[in-house]
């Protein structure tokens, strides 16, 4: 893995114990991002053990009071995205301020940003200075126009194929799809150019648009090509699995369970613990068709559906969960976040927390399983909370630089505070 051409960044890495799940230790990397997307890019690597230095301007950047919040105000979705990172708080407004993020960026050698406000922060200007320079930069557009990820899901169809099938509206889609995979996107763009430069040495950018990720997807999923050749436009169809058997099902006590079954397996072991094996087949029979074809279960699901609705609403819960437990049939009972939390701590993923300003509670480790271990969560930082710690020992600054940058107005700390003198190693 290669640093950033520095000796003594390549003795720390090897210096660092050779855990598998930080397999980027070494790797230098300064994030000028908000939101979703390249915030999620740099905790992805940062989990990987690589040193994220999160850039924000003076009072902290706009998405950390973004809900849900802490009692105390503290945001829980920024604190969830930048856990492991390092901030510094600089007021860009400032040339000094611009200046000392550049020659930052100059020395780390990699870049993640989703903004192209400062052109002397941008990959030109940064490139001149370090030709190895990797700058990885996402755009709402390919065009550089600006978008978000509720503006793209209403420019690329998915709206209008989600929710009830009676539905004359579009619904947006609750979780952000289209942040959460260009922030994957972009990690591994990174290091993908990170790759190459350590096979010939050069540097790149590296430009990915949020639109792009939705299109991309569209058509990776037939989507797009279907639209294209097909006389028949798609159509909501509800909790339905499109193209397969899959749908929820209430039970007698209330509860509410969802059922897919993708194979013949699947299927076969569907109705033998329903007990309705000879009623489809006698159905099958009577249609003229073979439920062992996906396609068929899809174009009946209406009325296979029917059947099995009624097993489901003659049992509670508890009776189906176990019915399908002793299946290979997909199969989960709905739970609600509350519901979800109070299993988090028998969950490997998960481990004890305490984050600034929030509190103790379980939070996600990375889900990347390196070698049978996983980097257990980190706390996200607090607003400049080391600004002084990375500007003394990424660009040499003395005590003496850092008290006139503070009075300045230049830089601040965690809190407006003056930092510590003393070296706080990283974890």
């Amino acid at each position: 893995m290669s640093t950033d051409g520095n000796p003594a960044a390549e003795d720390e890495a090897r210096a660092e114990p050779p855990r598998r799940s930080r397999p980027l230790r070494g790797l230098r990397i300064v994030e000028l991002s908000t939101y979703v997307a390249t915030p999620l890019a740099g905790m992805t690597l940062a989990q990987l053990g690589a040193d994220v230095i999160r850039i924000e301007p003076i009072g902290g950047a706009p998405d950390r009071t973004r809900w849900p919040l802490a009692g105390s105000g503290t945001s829980l979705y920024w604190s969830g995205l930048n856990k492991g990172k390092r901030a510094i708080e600089v007021d860009l407004s400032s040339a000094r301020g611009r200046d000392l993020v550049a020659e930052l960026a100059v020395r780390s050698g990699i870049v993640v940003s989703n903004s192209e406000r400062h052109p002397e922060l941008g990959f030109e200007a940064l490139r001149e200075r370090r030709p190895d320079l990797i700058h990885v930069l996402l755009t709402g557009r390919r065009d550089g126009g600006t978008a978000v990820d509720y503006t793209v899901q209403a420019a690329t169809g998915f709206p209008l194929l989600t929710g009830p099938e009676d539905s004359a509206t579009p619904v947006n889609a609750v979780v952000p799809a289209w942040d959460l995979t260009a922030g994957l996107y972009l990690a591994t763009g990174l290091l993908a150019a990170e790759r190459h430069r350590l096979l010939t040495g050069e540097g790149q950018q590296v430009r990915i648009a949020l639109e792009d990720v939705a299109l991309a997807t569209a058509g990776n999923l037939g989507y797009l090509a279907e639209a294209q050749l097909s006389d028949t436009p798609r159509e909501r169809c509800g909790n339905h699995v499109y193209g397969t058997f899959g749908r929820d099902f209430a039970t007698a006590d209330g509860g509410r369970v969802m059922v897919v079954a993708l194979t013949v397996r699947h299927w076969r072991d569907l109705l033998a613990a329903t007990g309705l094996t000879e009623v489809v087949a006698a159905l099958a029979a009577a249609l003229g068709v073979d439920f062992a074809e996906e396609s068929e279960r899809y174009r009946h699901r209406r009325v296979l559906g029917g059947l099995l609705a009624g097993w489901f609403e003659a049992r509670p819960l508890a009776e189906a969960e176990s019915a399908l437990g002793a299946t290979r049939v997909l199969w989960s009972a709905y739970r609600s976040f509350a519901e979800l939390a109070a299993l988090l701590p028998a969950n490997p993923l998960m481990a004890r927390l305490v984050q600034p300003g929030a509190g103790e509670h379980w939070a996600p480790g990375s889900p990347v399983v390196m070698d049978g271990e996983q980097a257990p969560p980190e706390p996200a930082p607090l607003v400049g909370q080391h600004t002084a710690e990375v500007l003394r020992d990424r660009l040499g600054l003395s005590a003496a630089d850092l008290a006139k940058l503070r009075r300045d107005g230049v830089i601040r700390d965690a809190g407006g505070a003056p930092a510590a003198t003393d070296h706080t190693e990283r974890s």
